[in-house]
């Protein structure tokens, strides 16, 4: 059976995150009824990570499969576009080995979270602002932990689908960019909400209401409960799926207005 690999940039504000739900509206959802009305059918999909509610994606990967291949790769994404909304948007389609499994086949994933510095008019969908000071270098103290094969137990959700809760991470960096932070985060896979609750507690770090010290802490016991200081969605963005030896793009906001104050 054909196989198209799709890359799409959606902002998730509107939606209840990419898999699909009873009487939800979600990304994937949206991305099937687009398919079926191209192919005449119905079509197989599957993505390569699964964003929450209000996450965003600068290029999430998904597999269709579908008997025919009646349009080029171009005028393939050319339909898809037509029939999505316009906070969904096809990047690229092309064809896929018959095999090939947009989850299975990725090796890293990464995200990025923003957090903003100051109150902004047109960022509030895609920033958590923060109040207070924020001292960057504890936060990159902090950040420094978690590299490498870790227990993030204490910063995921309960999800009957995962195995475990053991987590390799490549990569945990943050940065400046005018009034945000940026945290790029990229790992072998994630847990459920597990971003979002190690960006909340760096922001409690930069803060100074928690040394850089107990994040180690939180690794090595595998046990406490950081749900009450998840940060918000909106500043998640499922940046890049990485498949073979590709390189990631370097770290910029993914969204920007105003000028810096």
């Amino acid at each position: 059976m054909p196989v198209w690999k799709v890359t799409l940039e959606y902002e998730g504000t509107r939606y209840a995150g990419w898999q699909e739900q009873p009487r939800e509206r979600t990304v994937a959802g949206e991305l099937r009824g687009a398919a079926k009305r191209v192919f005449g059918e119905a079509v197989e999909i599957g993505g390569a990570g699964r964003t929450d509610a209000g996450v965003h994606a600068l290029a999430q990967v998904a597999h269709l499969r579908a008997k025919k291949r009646p349009r080029t790769p171009r005028g393939l994404a050319i339909a898809l576009n037509d029939g999505l909304p316009s906070d969904i948007h096809v990047l690229s389609a092309e064809p896929a080995p018959e095999r090939w499994h947009a989850r299975h086949d990725a090796t890293l994933r990464s995200y990025v979270y923003q957090v903003s510095r100051r109150r902004s008019a047109f960022l509030k969908p895609f920033v958590w602002w923060v109040r207070e000071d924020l001292d960057l270098a504890r936060m990159q103290q902090a950040a420094a932990l978690l590299r490498g094969m870790h227990d993030f137990a204490s910063f995921a959700e309960t999800d009957d689908d995962e195995k475990s809760t053991k987590v390799r991470v490549y990569e945990a960096r943050l940065e400046e960019a005018g009034p945000l932070i940026l945290f790029r985060f990229v790992a072998s896979h994630f847990l459920r909400k597990m971003v979002r609750r190690v960006a909340g507690v760096l922001a409690r770090v930069g803060t100074g209401t928690m040394d850089p010290g107990e994040v180690g802490m939180l690794l090595a016991s595998a046990r406490g409960n950081v749900a009450e200081w998840t940060a918000p969605p909106s500043g998640l963005f499922l940046e890049r799926v990485l498949y073979g030896n590709e390189a990631l793009p370097p770290l910029r906001p993914a969204v920007f207005g105003g000028v810096d104050a």
